[in-house]
């Protein structure tokens, strides 16, 4: 199982790029026919990435980034750069998807997955609203490709009719 899973706030213009990536993914037959890929739509919930995770071969994490580079620019890093221990709080909403990897890799141990690739797509409006700006809508295309090329990578397992 290859789980993808595109993170970002809906109300927060371009940080709902993962969100968009995993839109695009949902309507590509190619994609929506392969029963080994778990497209996941987490929001703001590091959580559920961790939980997502757990059991699967590979995992693909979508969402924005702000490194002060162009708004649209993409990088593609390997998870294990990027993942990040949390401080304890006295909330889960500060939980993040960096987070998630440090402690699914910690708790789930063999049953997290190693190959973890993560697209970052620098936003470029983070203020309240809806809708991407058009530079990061044309990059959550690119970036969807990269992702659908990526799974083809992997071998299909049974395939699932249209759903």
């Amino acid at each position: 199982m290859i789980a993808v899973i595109g993170c970002g706030n809906a109300n927060r213009k371009d940080d709902a790029v993962g969100i968009e990536v995993i839109r695009l993914l949902r309507r590509r037959d190619d994609i929506r026919t392969r029963a080994d890929v778990r497209l996941l739509d987490a929001g703001t919930d590091g959580m559920s990435v961790m939980y997502a995770a757990r059991g699967c071969d590979a995992l693909i994490i979508v969402d924005s980034s702000r490194t002060a580079s162009e708004p649209g620019s993409i990088f593609e890093v390997p998870g294990e750069h990027l993942e990040s221990q949390h401080s304890p709080s006295l909330n889960l909403h500060d939980f993040r998807w960096d987070h998630a990897l440090f402690a699914g890799r910690k708790l789930y141990r063999d049953q997290f997955p190693a190959d973890v690739t993560v697209f970052l797509i620098e936003a470029g409006d983070l203020s309240l609203g809806i809708g991407l700006s058009p530079e990061i809508d044309a990059a959550a295309a690119i970036v969807a490709d990269r992702v659908a090329a990526r799974l083809a990578s992997f071998a299909p397992s049974d395939a699932v009719g249209d759903a």
